[in-house]
């Protein structure tokens, strides 16, 4: 059995010496390495940002998505879209398990998982699309996967339903980083904050904010934000278009009194939606992109150019337990998990 390097940088194929997420192509053939773990898949992520640039370049056709997904790993060896760079994640039943990780995993042949390592560096192979669930980002397939040696996992919890707990995992940084940046006592706005990540964004800087902190909920329209309204996630909502820079900030302006928010996150899953967090952050502040559809180009430079001194950090989809503090969040708030039970179940 071939041996493999822990990255995964044997499989890549072009250009030769990254690793494989910036990869133009990798190596799909599913021979494992002595290294690497097979993976019989069952159902796919795909991430909001990528997803809804396949539904828009689809026009919302189901044939259409399964014609570009498989496109995409048909000339890539993985599903990483073009476009936004960005993939997802996957949850399947391991089949085979590289001798050189024996002492090194917990995982058996057999364990049913989902990665928490994104699908734009996966080695996939996709032999049938058998449903594609447009609304919630999730597509069931016939294939395989690789998951490399410093690849990461989580083990699917008997306590909750495997669609559920997918969509919860795949977003886990986003709670787990909100969990680790806000302090007692802080002002955070959440721009997206009726989606799936934002949310559970919202849930945990309520929690973390405390009673003399102001946690605000903006969203793309009144209906989306009624969802959040019933579970009292927020102390303020506004609604708008997170495109309108100007807008948003004159809203938070007068929610803060003029003072702006100690820390922004930004889940919007479409792009253009930079300036709107800068611009409602208060100087020294810090501006979370979690969102794929984020261009760090426009963030840096735009802040540059309204002379913001922010902190900007980028959306790393891992931080240490996210997992389990994702997950902990479902079991948490009972109408958190009933209403996410209800949209990805």
């Amino acid at each position: 059995m071939k041996k493999g390097n822990p990255f995964g940088t044997h499989r890549v194929l072009e250009p030769v010496g990254v690793l494989p997420q910036p990869a133009l192509k990798i190596d799909n053939t599913m021979e494992i390495y002595d290294n690497e773990i097979l993976i019989d898949v069952q159902t796919l992520n795909v991430d909001s940002a990528s997803f809804t640039q396949i539904k828009d370049q689809a026009e919302g056709d189901a044939e259409k998505i399964k014609e570009i997904m498989k496109g995409i790993v048909a000339e890539r060896g993985k599903h990483q879209n073009p476009v936004t760079g960005s993939g997802g994640m996957l949850i399947g039943t391991v089949r085979e398990i590289g001798p050189a990780l024996e002492g090194k995993t917990k995982l058996q042949v057999g364990d049913k998982i989902a990665t928490l390592v994104s699908l734009s560096l996966t080695p996939l192979v996709i032999e049938e699309i058998l449903e594609v669930r447009k609304n919630i980002d999730q597509v069931d397939i016939k294939g395989q996967a690789i998951l490399f040696e410093s690849g990461i996992y989580a083990k699917l919890p008997e306590d909750l339903a495997e669609n559920l707990a997918l969509s919860v995992l795949d977003v886990a940084g986003a709670p787990a980083q909100t969990a680790k940046l806000v302090k007692p006592g802080d002002t955070v706005l959440v721009v997206g904050g009726a989606g799936k990540s934002g949310m559970l964004c919202l849930y945990e800087a309520k929690k973390r904010a405390g009673i003399t902190g102001k946690v605000i909920c903006m969203a793309h329209s009144e209906g989306s934000m009624d969802k959040v309204k019933k579970l009292n996630l927020a102390d303020a909502y506004i609604s708008g278009d997170a495109t309108d820079a100007v807008g948003i900030y004159d809203k938070i302006m007068e929610l803060t009194d003029g003072k702006l928010c100690d820390l922004v996150i930004n889940c919007v899953s479409r792009p253009n939606c930079e300036m709107s967090s800068i611009l409602s952050c208060k100087d020294n502040g810090t501006v979370y992109y979690f969102s794929m559809a984020t261009s760090f180009t426009k963030a840096a430079l735009g802040a540059e150019g309204v002379g913001k001194d922010v902190n900007m950090i980028i959306g790393n989809g891992y931080t240490k337990d996210h997992a389990d503090i994702a997950l902990q969040i479902m079991r948490e708030s009972e109408g958190l998990r009933k209403l996410y039970a209800e949209i990805y179940a």
